[in-house]
């Protein structure tokens, strides 16, 4: 390959694409610092604290102070936390412990950070499944993966599923109060699945899912919340049990699947007359211009190591991928033989989709 001469060379789009690179290069590295920051209990002890010395932190937390530091001036220079170079203290603000210590909040970040760490322990592994072609199904996966899933989507779940979402869809909310059949299909750990058996107790929810560790942690987590009109199974998504379900949900999983037209046409198969399907999708635009910008940018980067090797890893392998967009999705939904299909509502981070038949 010939190498331009310098002349040639735009020095302003080089130095912009030197200066990204050294973003991203300390954004990763960056990335562990934050879950040894979680395993340390670091972020915990910030919290509320105000203002914070190296030595205070480090007493606080019986870690090393030389350590501790480090830590700190990182998260500083990361933005994470603010620095009083007067005072040489380090501060957490609300608005930063919302995102890295108060994993209640509908914004806590932080445990996303997993799932970024197991992809770099699969990359090998997906490395040479791209490159013979194949697919790499989501149980092959290095389990911090899983918690990384959990963690990544709770808030958003916590923030607007119940109070936002399902309202949003054609007279569900009153189905689920009176009380109907609920079977929520890829639920992973259950977190959406719980969350519906809690705001409507009247109502039987089923989370089903292929990988039966998931189902195993999802059963555990909602016997700890007391959670009894809830039951998990394993099952996939073409051939879960049960009929006449009032709601059939996917929650950021059919682009997941190596056959969502089979698996669309399952659920209207097991729905009731005026039952109703809820796909929440990542957020996307149809077409690939709209989607370059940073939540575009993780979702990519998602899809291309988890999202299209796990449909690839499956019979039929359509790659959807996480940025499909609605009308490829409605094309997957009329495909299954759904007359009517609409975007509900919406978040910067979801959509929040519709179909009936």
């Amino acid at each position: 390959m010939a190498t331009p001469d310098m002349e040639e060379i735009d020095q302003g789009k080089l130095e912009q694409t030197l200066g990204q690179l050294v973003i991203d290069m300390g954004a990763a590295l960056n990335s562990a610092l934050v879950l040894i920051g979680l395993d340390l209990g670091f972020w915990e002890a910030l919290d509320g604290n105000g203002p914070t010395t190296s030595d205070a932190l480090a007493e606080r937390t019986g870690v090393r102070e030389r350590y501790v530091r480090e830590w700190l001036s990182t998260q500083a220079a990361s933005g994470y936390l603010m620095h009083d170079a007067s005072a040489d203290t380090f501060t957490l603000a609300p608005e930063q412990a919302m995102a890295f210590a108060r994993i209640d909040s509908p914004v806590y970040l932080a445990g996303g950070y997993h799932l970024i760490s197991a992809v770099f322990k699969d990359r090998e592994k997906i490395t040479e499944r791209i490159r013979q072609g194949e697919g790499f199904g989501w149980h092959e996966h290095d389990t911090e993966l899983f918690t990384g899933t959990e963690q990544f989507f709770r808030p958003g779940y916590r923030a607007n599923l119940v109070d936002a979402w399902l309202p949003a869809l054609d007279g569900v909310v009153d189905k689920l109060t009176a009380g109907a059949e609920v079977a929520d299909i890829g639920c992973g750990h259950g977190v959406s699945t719980t969350l519906i058996a809690q705001a409507f107790p009247n109502s039987m929810v089923h989370g089903f899912d292929y990988h039966d560790g998931s189902i195993t942690r999802a059963r555990e987590l909602a016997a700890e919340q007391g959670v009894e009109n809830v039951d998990f199974a394993v099952a996939s998504a073409a051939d879960y049990p049960g009929r006449d379900y009032a709601l059939v949900c996917y929650f950021d999983c059919l682009h997941d699947m190596g056959d969502p037209v089979g698996a669309l046409t399952h659920a209207r198969n097991t729905l009731s007359g005026d039952g109703s399907v809820m796909l929440v999708e990542p957020y996307a635009h149809d077409d690939l211009a709209e989607n370059l910008n940073p939540v575009g940018r993780m979702y990519y980067a998602a899809s291309t190591v988890l999202c299209t090797p796990s449909s690839l890893a499956q019979p039929v392998a359509l790659g959807l991928g996480a940025q499909a967009g609605e009308a490829r999705l409605a094309a997957v939904a009329a495909e299954a033989g759904f007359g009517s299909f609409r975007r509900a509502t919406e978040t910067p981070f979801n959509l929040i989709l519709e179909a009936r038949v």
